[in-house]
């Protein structure tokens, strides 16, 4: 597997995220391990707990219009690796080798 994120890039998510307030999404973590943990809503100090070294890819989840709208847009303008899913949105820390990245 090969790195696609660096601690700036998560940082920059991580923010994001919490200054949506109320429109801050869910998240949830996959770690290199296999370890997926349950969602949470804290992006302020949970999502840095740890560190970003083991993060295969994080899930954002999205529950309204007016979220997708503003967390699509924050994605965007930070331009992560990853994609929308069937819950909301994947970014990915690590990608398998030789696999294309997209962008959100």
């Amino acid at each position: 597997m090969a790195p696609v994120m660096n601690d700036t890039k998560w940082n920059e998510l991580r923010l994001a995220m919490y200054e949506l307030d109320d429109l801050s999404p869910l998240w949830r973590v996959k770690d290199l391990s296999g370890y997926l943990c349950p969602w949470d809503g804290d992006w302020f100090y949970h999502f840095r707990t740890g560190g970003y070294d083991s993060i295969e890819w994080v899930e954002i989840q999205i529950t309204s219009p007016a979220q997708d709208s503003a967390v699509l847009k924050l994605l965007r303008e930070i331009h992560l690796p990853g994609h929308r899913t069937d819950c909301g949105f994947r970014v990915y820390g690590f990608i398998h080798c030789g696999t294309p990245i997209s962008y959100i």
